[in-house]
């Protein structure tokens, strides 16, 4: 059983929690140490975002970090440094997030080589559709990675289906419409119920884990209460981008996240 798998056992409805921190930001020395820091204070999956000019599925929060990461000297070589040395301290399921225009850059099949060798558990990309998937999710899967797809408000429930047959590990389930960000008031609890029902409908195979707009430990339990859990990216960068360069920057990054888990 894979380690993603492995989280979702005997877990309770809306119980997972991951969350997406880009690779190399606030500091790219940083990144080692967070992680660990997180899964400590209740992260079950990390995902580790693959820094990229043009990040098109992302808003202004995770466009900054991932600005300020490439600016720290963040490459992919230095990710897969990053996910090593994770792995001589902790089995935390670690997905690597990112585009295809710098894994393209890098080589696909050295890519997916090299993100198995080096301990990552799996690969979410968000701009290769199902149609273009082929190569990708064959490479992935000798290397040991799963691939996880995601489903939109707008995707039917033939796609859902499909999605459900191709992923392993869960389905990235976006709550709206949209690019990631904290959403404000109860925009995202407003449009997901019925889509929600749909997804739980057509997807059957896979875990379901809701992310984009997850802001708070109330989000989550109104969001993620009947699925399998939760994803929250901007609004944890948010919190870093506030608090860095204080001192403090990471005990009230590790506060944030012991309220989403335990609140």
């Amino acid at each position: 059983m894979s380690r993603l798998k492995n989280v979702f056992t005997g877990k309770k409805n809306g119980s997972v929690m991951s969350l997406y921190i880009t690779a190399g930001y606030p500091e790219k020395s940083a990144t080692v140490d967070l992680v660990l820091d997180l899964e400590k204070a209740g992260a079950d999956i990390i995902e580790l975002g693959m820094p990229f000019s043009d990040p098109l599925a992302d808003g202004p929060t995770i466009q900054y970090a991932s600005d300020v990461a490439i600016n720290n000297g963040v490459d992919l070589v230095s990710i897969f440094e990053m996910v090593k040395e994770i792995r001589k301290s902790s089995k935390i399921p670690l997905v690597l997030m990112g585009y295809i225009n710098p894994i393209l850059h890098y080589g696909l099949e050295k890519f997916c080589k090299d993100a198995g060798e080096c301990g990552a558990d799996g690969l979410i990309i968000p701009d290769v559709p199902l149609e273009e998937s082929e190569e990708i999710q064959s490479l992935a899967n000798q290397n040991g990675l799963d691939v996880i797809y995601l489903v939109a408000p707008n995707s039917k429930d033939d796609r859902m289906r499909r999605v459900d047959s191709l992923s392993t590990g869960f389905v990235y389930c976006v709550s709206v419409t949209g690019v990631t960000g904290a959403r404000a008031g109860n925009e995202v609890a407003n449009s997901v119920a019925k889509f929600k029902d749909r997804v739980k409908a057509n997807v059957t195979k896979n875990p379901i884990m809701i992310g984009f707009g997850i802001k708070s430990a109330s989000d989550a339990k109104e969001i993620a209460g009947d699925v399998d859990g939760f994803i929250v990216g901007s609004a944890l960068i948010e919190v870093i981008r506030q608090s860095f360069p204080s001192t403090d920057w990471k005990e009230k990054t590790i506060d944030f996240v012991k309220s989403l888990k335990y609140s």
